[in-house]
């Protein structure tokens, strides 16, 4: 694994996670991806954003990094422009048999209920 950027978006007591269901098992990732070469992991962050979600971001500030085989940065962000779900990143190309991605709001008094990873993150959040 790759160091990644990650965006944790909250907007009226919900926060959007990425459903992943893949070989049976259903859990749920903040969105977010590698950081490709020469960027930044706020760069990242965002351009990930718009490739998984279909919104623009801006960041407002780092809650954390969690390291699994690098470091994964998360950004604490608000949407400014573009239409959540309408993301075309290659997460959704069907013949890449990599399970489904579904974007979507869940409560954030609901997370610890769910498979939703990393907990680390999770708990920041509900405190």
């Amino acid at each position: 694994m790759r160091n990644r950027g990650t965006a944790v978006i909250i907007k009226e007591d919900m926060v959007a996670v990425i459903q992943r269901i893949r070989d049976g098992t259903e859990y749920y990732v903040f969105p977010g991806g590698g950081i490709e070469d020469g960027e930044s992991p706020e760069e990242a962050t965002v351009r990930e954003a718009m490739e998984e979600l279909g919104v623009q971001i801006e960041i407002q500030t780092l809650i954390g990094t969690v390291n699994n085989n690098g470091t994964q940065h998360f950004f604490l962000s608000t949407i400014v422009g573009g239409t959540f779900g309408a993301g075309k990143g290659e997460e959704y190309e069907a013949d890449r048999n990599r399970g489904i991605y579904k974007p979507m709001w869940i409560p954030i008094d609901k997370l610890e209920m769910l498979d939703v990873r990393p907990m680390e993150i999770v708990k920041r959040l509900i405190k």
